[in-house]
């Protein structure tokens, strides 16, 4: 009880009743949990669908928790779209507090612009889809969101490293029923609801990071999915703002989601 705080006779009690009652049934779920061979059968159910998808779109809502050297918990928020056609082309946007960022594949080049700061640098990247990501990875300053859902094997990417997993029943994001699972790395704890029916999309994905004190997540709401429609001709070029300035790659170093010096927790 904090000091100050007074509260009337017997509800301590009560709370704690009620405490040791919710932690006997946490204790006690997983005996009611689906075996781990459900859970993955979902997953593989959706990772097939999403990667048979030639051309997609969506759009999303991210949150990145750090957590600050006085181990206070802070919450950055983005919101953006996505738009793929398979094998190499797409357009990511990003726009938050500190960064509005766009990456353009066309095929053979990859342009990450940066519409807050009107500059943009061009890199080649001919190749697939999970090959440009490699390579963004490894050189450009921005991660694409939900990069893992999206590529050619989702299903062997996201199980890579897994100890466990469970089929933990339904639950509902954004008024859509989904199947939701859960995941256990050495170093994370991830989640992921599926939708139920003939549509097995992802609609949200949580990352937990175990290796970092107070353990932040990393969560991602998927939404207005649309499959099997065809990009407009110019929906992967780029052309330049007016005034807009080309520069390296190694320049554009602030166009992360968090401000520079903190460290996001929930990689997987």
């Amino acid at each position: 009880m904090r000091r100050g705080i007074c509260s009337p006779p017997g509800a301590a009690l009560t709370k704690s009743t009620l405490g040791l009652l919710a932690a006997m049934a946490i204790t006690g779920a997983p005996a009611a949990w689906a075996a781990e061979g459900e859970a993955q059968t979902i997953l593989k159910a959706m990772a097939d669908y999403v990667s048979r998808q030639e051309n997609l779109s969506l759009k999303y809502d991210a949150d990145v928790e750090v957590v600050t050297p006085a181990v206070e918990k802070i919450q950055f928020s983005a919101s953006g779209e996505v738009t793929l056609s398979r094998p190499n082309k797409f357009r990511v946007s990003r726009a938050g507090g500190y960064a509005d960022v766009e990456l353009i594949s066309d095929g053979s080049n990859v342009t990450i612009h940066d519409r807050g700061g009107n500059r943009f640098a061009q890199v080649p990247a001919a190749g697939s889809f999970d090959e440009v990501v490699d390579r963004l990875r490894a050189e450009a300053p921005v991660e694409l969101p939900g990069t893992d859902l999206l590529l050619s094997k989702p299903y062997e990417e996201l199980m890579a490293g897994v100890l466990e997993a469970k089929h933990i029943g339904r639950g509902v994001v954004e008024g859509v029923e989904c199947e939701h699972l859960a995941f256990r790395n050495l170093d994370t704890d991830w989640q992921i609801w599926v939708e139920v029916g003939e549509r097995p999309v992802p609609r949200k994905y949580v990352i937990t990071s175990k290796a970092v004190g107070a353990a932040p997540q990393y969560t991602l709401r998927l939404r207005d999915w649309k499959t099997g429609v065809n990009p407009a001709p110019d929906a992967f070029a780029f052309k330049p703002p007016e005034g807009s300035s080309g520069v390296a790659i190694t320049v554009l170093k602030d166009i992360d989601e968090i401000p520079a010096g903190v460290v996001p927790g929930g990689a997987k």
